[in-house]
C-alpha cells in the first residue's frame, strides 16, 4: 500500500492497537484502544537514568561523537555556554551510541513495546530531548503534531513510541500534550507554524488543528514512561522554568511493517526537506529516505523481517 492515509490494520476481537498478550490488564488495552496512550509509573530506574544523563553530558562536551548522531542546538546561546549542555536541545539519532542506545533494548521498556509491535522489534528513531528554558527570542516548544508524519512505513498500528521522563515533567517545563482518541484519524498535513522567527528545523505541527479538542497535560515523575500511537496528536508546551526538562525515547515497529513510497502524499515535502538536510550533512549527492531509515533502523529483539 502506498497510501499515508492507511493507518489502522484490524485485528480479531475488539482490540485494534494491541496485541493479545500476559502484560497488559483489559483496562489498560481498553484504556490505550480508546484514548492512543498508556501512562506506566516509575518503568525505567533511577540508575539507568543517571547513566543516560551522564552520556548525554559527554555528547554536547565532544567527549564522545557517536556516527550518524544529530545534535540539535540553539545556536545563539554558543558564544555564551560554549560545548555545553546548556545549548542542546536534541540529541536524535543515537542509535550508534551504546551506552544511550541501552535504552532502546531495556528488558522492562520491550515488554511493553511487544504488545504493540508484536515480537520481532525494530528501533527506528531515537531522541533524547533536553529541553531548553524559553526565551523572547527562541522558544522550544513543539507543536501539535502526529509522528506518522515523519515515517515513511506502515502499518501505524505496529508502531509504537516509548517517552521517558528524566525528570519530572509538569505544565511549568513544558511536559507533553495530548489529545486522546486522535489516534483514530488519518494522518493530517502538517508544515511549519507561522512562528516569526522561532520554528526548530523539522518541528513541524499541523496545519489545521481543531482546538476543540480536549487536551491532557501529561504530569510525569523521574522514570514514568507514556507508550503512544504515532497518529496520537500531541505536543509539548513551553518551558517556563530556568532548569532544563530531559526526556527519552524511541519509536519501535514490529519488523513486519514496509516502507511506503511518500510521493503524492501529506508527507512528500518532509521527505525532500530530510533528503537535503541528510545530503549537506555528509556532503553527499544521493540519499533516499529509505536509506535514511534504514541507516537509523536497528534490530533489539527477535527477527528483522521486512524494515
Amino acid at each position: 500500500p502506498t497510501s499515508a492515509q492507511l493507518s489502522v490494520v484490524p485485528h480479531s476481537g475488539r482490540f485494534c492497537y494491541t496485541l493479545d498478550n500476559d502484560l497488559l490488564t483489559t483496562e489498560q488495552r481498553q484504556f490505550y484502544e480508546d484514548n492512543g496512550y498508556l501512562l506506566i509509573k516509575k518503568l525505567v530506574s533511577d540508575e539507568d537514568i543517571e547513566r543516560f544523563r551522564k552520556e548525554f553530558t559527554r555528547i554536547c562536551k565532544r567527549e564522545v561523537k557517536p556516527p550518524g548522531v544529530m545534535i540539535m542546538k540553539d545556536e545563539s546561546l554558543k558564544s555564551q555556554f560554549g560545548q555545553s549542555e546548556k545549548v542542546v536541545n536534541k540529541v536524535q539519532d543515537f542509535q550508534e551510541d551504546e551506552e544511550l542506545f541501552r535504552y532502546c533494548t531495556l528488558p522492562e521498556v520491550l515488554k511493553y513495546v511487544e504488545c504493540f509491535t508484536g515480537p520481532n522489534i525494530m528501533a527506528m528513531h531515537t531522541m533524547l530531548i533536553n529541553k531548553l528554558p524559553d526565551s523572547d527570542k527562541q522558544t522550544f516548544l513543539h507543536p501539535m503534531h502526529q509522528d506518522l508524519h515523519y515515517f515513511p512505513f506502515r502499518p501505524a498500528s505496529r508502531i509504537v513510541c516509548a517517552w521517558t521522563a528524566m525528570e519530572r515533567a509538569h505544565q511549568d517545563n513544558g511536559c507533553l500534550v495530548v489529545q486522546p482518541g486522535t489516534h483514530k484519524t488519518a494522518l493530517k498535513p502538517h508544515g511549519y507554524p507561522e512562528w516569526e522567527g522561532k520554528t526548530n528545523k523539522l518541528f513541524h505541527g499541523l496545519l489545521d488543528e481543531d482546538e476543540k479538542i480536549p487536551k491532557v497535560h501529561l504530569v510525569m515523575e523521574k522514570g514514568d514512561t507514556v507508550f503512544f500511537h504515532p497518529l496520537l496528536i500531541h505536543g509539548s508546551g513551553v518551558n517556563r522554568t530556568s532548569g532544563f526538562r530531559k526526556s527519552i525515547s524511541c519509536h519501535f515497529a514490529g519488523s513486519e511493517c514496509h516502507y511506503i513510497d511518500v510521493k503524492n502524499t501529506t508527507q512528500e515535502h518532509l521527505e525532500k526537506e530530510m533528503e537535503e538536510m541528510v545530503r549537506k550533512k555528509y556532503n553527499t549527492t544521493s540519499v533516499k529516505l529509505k536509506d535514511i531509515w534504514n541507516f537509523r533502523a536497528r534490530l533489539v529483539q527477535g527477527e528483522r523481517i521486512n524494515l
